[in-house]
């Protein structure tokens, strides 16, 4: 029987582990030094190189190497013992089968006779976190006073579920994920040495679809292989099960245009081809990733070909970040959902059919249509005779108050030079919000999709203020001359020069209550700041 490549390629010195230099220094520094801990805690995500690390820690302490900078050495009878699985002193234990206390018991009972053939007893747990609260309890004490030649290394992939006093007895090391370039490379060198041919393309899909695990990465590249033809992208995207890179770009392309007919199509050409729902689901968060970044402005953060990022940025563009997001979240959620079903396409159209319900209700401030022409109402609205809350459903975001009031008189028909000295309101902004971005949409369309993502409007001391829900958009916004831009839209709409700046907000406000009129202590002005307006009736 022919042994597993990722058995077989497995990390026998220092240098060979990949991607976690942070902790490898740190470990070879503490050998060297003679300042070896006697508790050590490895987490991180799997295959990232715990459970190897410290084998190799076991091998530097017991190694048999006089010049300790040199350990582990890899040659002398410790070291090969280690590489054989035969060194009695190395007790590794899979916490997720010896779970009880019973279990720590038996360790506790053996750990304090001396060592058989090494210098130390080094207990390797796996899966820490699987042990019982009796079973950590029990290992507790065993850490609190630890025999001069035990050496404990815990390695989980599930730290929260590490009891804190656990914790605070060990010398913790966070293993990170392993860039694609790392992996890649690494699987370049091994299938050179296998003499397996493989494509870039090929090595690329394998490296994402390992998600930062190199024993995934590793082990992807056997099944491959072991097809026995050489390993081109299209046998990688069959045998893995993972759609072309085109499926994902067109089933964007439905989203955008609100056709979940034709995305429904997408969909079920990809699984009808044999490409797995949760491995298509993934494809779909990693491309959206992408898109996200571009929209925020990191493009050179996205992994693609130069192509790939074109195509990219195109439909980035003509996402809404609020829709984008939405969306993101929606076919993460499908493919994190470990539950399936009988029916294996239906996350994946859950996640379509709500992400186009997302695109068609995410309402800005104000609708879309333009009004046929601009209304200006008066700067300050007329005194009433008093203002009552229509009752509103809890449940409902959208509130709306009726203010009775004396009908105003209409504005005369005069130039709109006449009003740009007076100060406008919050109001006058909101009512003619639409027409406004349809201007600046003529002359910027980027600073009219920042606009669509302003979450209130105000006036104070005759400044506009707009709010955002994050700093990054309030920083877009700031950016170049969409202040500038905004303003002028505005000027041109209502006739008002007025000076504009950004806020983050939270609050679900879309105009100011004192902009309306509104006493800010009353109860009209408590239902504006959830989200209600104020309705003029004759």
């Amino acid at each position: 029987m022919s042994q597993a490549l990722y058995r077989k390629w497995r990390p026998h010195l220092w240098g060979e582990v990949v991607g976690q230099d942070h902790v490898i220094h740190t470990l070879q520094n503490a050998v060297h030094s003679g300042r070896v801990g006697h508790a050590y805690l490895f987490s991180g995500p799997r295959g990232t190189g715990k459970t190897t690390t410290a084998r190799l820690l076991a091998k530097a302490v017991n190694c048999q190497e006089e010049d300790i900078a040199k350990r582990p050495c890899d040659h002398c009878e410790h070291c090969v013992a280690v590489n054989e699985g035969r060194f009695l002193d190395l007790i590794e234990i899979d916490a997720a089968s010896n779970t009880s206390v019973d279990d720590v018991r038996d360790l506790r009972e053996k750990i304090n006779f001396s060592p058989s053939q090494g210098r130390y007893k080094v207990y390797i747990i796996d899966e820490v976190h699987m042990l019982s609260t009796a079973a950590f309890n029990a290992l507790l004490k065993t850490l609190e006073e630890p025999p001069a030649h035990a050496i404990f290394i815990l390695a989980t992939t599930e730290v929260h579920k590490i009891p804190a006093t656990i914790l605070s007895r060990c010398q913790r090391h966070e293993f990170r994920r392993i860039p694609v370039e790392d992996i890649i490379r690494e699987l370049k060198l091994l299938a050179d040495k296998e003499k397996i041919k493989v494509s870039d393309d090929a090595l690329l899909l394998i490296a994402r679809q390992a998600t930062g695990s190199m024993r995934d990465a590793i082990s992807l590249l056997d099944q491959l292989a072991s097809t026995g033809e050489a390993i081109t992208l299209p046998l990688a995207q069959t045998v893995l099960g993972t759609a072309t890179s085109q499926t994902v770009v067109d089933l964007m392309a439905a989203i955008l245009a609100h056709q979940p007919a034709e995305g429904l199509s997408v969909i079920h050409q990809a699984l009808d081809g044999g490409t797995d729902p949760r491995q298509l689901a993934r494809q779909i968060v990693d491309y959206l990733h992408g898109l996200m970044l571009v929209r925020l402005g990191n493009a050179t953060h996205v992994d693609a070909t130069a192509e790939q990022k074109k195509t990219m940025e195109q439909q980035a563009g003509q996402f809404q970040l609020p829709h984008l997001l939405e969306t993101l979240r929606l076919f993460n959620q499908a493919a994190s959902d470990t539950r399936g079903g009988w029916q294996p396409g239906l996350l994946l159209e859950l996640a379509l059919a709500e992400s186009i319900t997302a695109g068609d209700t995410q309402a800005p401030a104000v609708q879309d249509t333009p009004p046929p022409q601009p209304t200006i109402p008066p700067a300050q609205p007329p005194t009433g005779s008093g203002r009552k809350v229509v009752s509103t459903s809890p449940a409902r975001s959208e509130q709306t108050l009726v203010a009775p009031q004396p009908k105003p008189s209409a504005p005369p028909e005069s130039s709109k030079s006449s009003t740009a000295s007076q100060p406008t309101g919050a109001a006058a902004i909101q009512q003619n919000w639409s027409h406004i971005r349809a201007t600046v949409k003529n002359s910027r369309r980027q600073t009219e999709a920042l606009l669509n993502s302003c979450k209130s409007i105000t006036v104070k001391n005759n400044v506009l203020v707009l709010g955002f829900a994050s700093e990054v958009l309030k920083s877009k916004m700031e950016l170049d001359d969409n202040l500038e831009v905004t303003r002028h839209a505005i000027k041109d709409t209502l006739g008002v020069d007025i000076k504009i700046t950004c806020a983050v907000v939270s609050n679900k406000a879309k105009t100011a209550p004192e902009d309306l009129g509104v006493d800010g202590d009353g109860i009209v002005a408590v239902a504006i700041s959830e989200g209600g307006q104020v309705v003029h009736k004759d």
